[in-house]
């Protein structure tokens, strides 16, 4: 079993990044490989709602999933396709994960729905006092569409530090970060044992009529 953990920051070596590598060291010993992909910090675009990774054909270039094939988006959704979980981690901006994490996610979701759906997922964030709440539910509500069972905590998935390093210094978010990682291998060990549930048609009803 392979769990990838996304690292939404433009900064590589971070404090998300430290989040991230508890959580990793957290399931490899529980017998469970990890990767942490880093996003990068060039532009990220945003979905424009064309749906044209809905229609089944490749692009002639031959590529499938978004339209966009210029930034991380495709390349991401080949490894979480090959994954048996994932893990999104951000770092807090006004009181939000950061954009260029989002739009990704939007694409992810939208263009390669099968890569993720019945796949045990969580969300980390990383702030230096206030917020981490407020992101870690915006992290959190895509996951909850895809059928995705959310893996907790003791706490919530949060980390505090500012400068480089500093997360680090956060004995209890540490320990947060190790607990998500046994708590991410006992689920998928279980989960590993169950058929998945015959699901109903979706019946979307729109408000207006």
């Amino acid at each position: 079993m392979k769990v990838i953990l996304i690292n939404g920051s433009p900064r590589k070596d971070g404090n998300t990044s430290i989040a991230l590598n508890e959580i990793a060291r957290s399931l490899e010993k529980e017998q469970i490989a990890a990767e942490v992909v880093w996003i990068g910090n060039r532009a990220v675009r945003g979905c424009i709602a064309c749906a044209s990774c809905r229609s089944g054909q490749p692009y002639p270039d031959g590529h499938t999933g978004c339209v966009f094939n210029d930034d991380v988006c495709n390349a991401i959704a080949e490894k979480c396709a090959e994954a048996d979980a994932i893990v999104f981690g951000s770092p807090v901006y006004y009181g939000q994960p950061n954009g260029s994490l989002m739009s990704l996610m939007q694409r992810l979701f939208f263009s390669r729905g099968e890569a993720f759906r019945n796949k045990p997922a969580a969300a980390v964030t990383v702030c230096r006092r206030g917020g981490a709440t407020a992101a870690l539910q915006t992290l959190l509500m895509p996951m909850q569409i895809m059928h995705m069972p959310i893996v907790t905590s003791q706490y919530w998935n949060i980390a505090y530090g500012r400068e480089e390093g500093q997360a680090a210094m956060d004995t209890e978010g540490m320990q947060t970060m190790r607990a998500l990682g046994q708590n991410m291998a006992r689920m998928l060990r279980g989960l590993r044992q169950e058929p998945l549930p015959e699901r109903e048609t979706p019946q979307p009803m729109h408000f207006i009529r």
